[in-house]
């Protein structure tokens, strides 16, 4: 099992207070990730605020940080820590120049970079980025056709693309990645993003839900790779959770609670998730506790506990339960 952790880039105001963490942060925290063991860091893509977020802070915005050159200025200073995006939000970004991006990262991190794409959880921020343009816009179209470019100029020697959203003719993106296939990760929980799993990602990247249906989407997933051909195998079962470490597992559940994170869930209740298994199916607990979740969520199937999230009031109080994951679960974890 794979453990690795989610930098704040984009989360301040939803899970953390106004400010949170700046420059300097990012850098010590993706060290301290690295010296720790952790198999990767994570940013967060969120550009403009969100409006429950405006409505908590009305005289405060959030600090957004774009995560790619968060990640590759972590990737200077490491050498083994793989950097990836969770989730970069495809429909608010132009895949050519995209493409460009991230091979480019992949190249200048020595192949430690994984683009892991989603549809954007809040769609006021896309209307706010698109403008007059996002009343005649389908994030979902713009997904598919985000993702089929994307392949294209991953593979391809010359790439040409024709579609209602985006267009480009005979771009030779090289060089292309140190990592082969491209190292494509796709977010979302519903069967659209299964069905987008299953034929462009390396890996799937939901956010939790309750451990049943995972295990049913799991199994989903893998027989719509087999039927495309693909070896299920070669896709990384790897979900999005939140931890929250105390001695005792009616302390951890009281920190978790009180946390920012919170109204953060109640904010993506459209979603469907019932969060009344917003406990129990996040890492949530005494260490003790918390090793028995992995020992379950392996059981079913998944092969990372990718780009956990640490509620925090501080830099320092995100760092304290980084390292005691690390070493109370991480480290016993098999």
């Amino acid at each position: 099992m794979k453990f690795s952790v989610c930098l704040s880039t984009g989360f301040e105001g939803v899970m953390y207070p106004i400010p949170f963490a700046g420059p300097e942060d990012f850098i010590e925290q993706g060290k301290l990730c690295e010296r720790l063991g952790y198999d990767s860091v994570w940013g967060n893509d969120h550009v403009t605020t969100q409006d429950y977020v405006r409505n908590l802070f009305p005289d405060t915005p959030p600090n957004f940080y774009e995560p790619l050159i968060v990640l590759a200025a972590i990737g200077a200073v490491t050498t083994k820590l793989k950097l990836g995006t969770a989730l970069c939000v495809l429909p608010m970004r132009d895949p050519v120049y995209l493409a460009k991006q991230v091979i480019s990262l992949d190249q200048m991190s020595n192949g430690r970079f994984i683009l892991a794409v989603g549809l954007g959880a809040y769609r006021e921020e896309f209307q706010a980025w698109a403008g007059s343009r996002a009343a005649k816009s389908r994030r979902g179209d713009m997904m598919d056709e985000g993702l089929k470019s994307l392949d294209m100029l991953f593979t391809e020697k010359s790439a040409s693309f024709e579609g209602k959203y985006y267009s480009f003719k005979d771009v030779e993106m090289f060089p292309k990645s140190r990592k082969q296939p491209f190292p494509l990760y796709i977010g979302g929980h519903n069967l659209e993003a299964l069905e987008r799993a299953a034929r462009y990602g390396q890996g799937w990247l939901p956010g939790w839900r309750p451990l049943n249906e995972l295990a049913e989407r799991i199994v989903k997933l893998k027989e719509r790779a087999a039927e495309l051909g693909r070896d299920p195998a070669e896709i990384e079962i790897a979900p999005q959770f939140s931890v929250t470490i105390d001695k005792t597992m009616e302390a951890a559940e009281k920190r978790y609670m009180e946390s920012g994170l919170v109204a953060h869930r109640v904010s993506l209740a459209y979603t469907g998730r019932d969060l009344s298994h917003q406990v129990v199916a996040n890492l949530v607990g005494s260490p003790d506790v918390i090793l028995e979740k992995v020992a379950k969520l392996k059981s079913i199937g998944i092969d990372h506990c990718s780009a956990l999230m640490f509620p925090a009031n501080s830099v320092s109080e995100m760092n304290d339960q980084i390292e005691w994951f690390a070493k109370d679960v991480m480290a016993k974890a098999s």
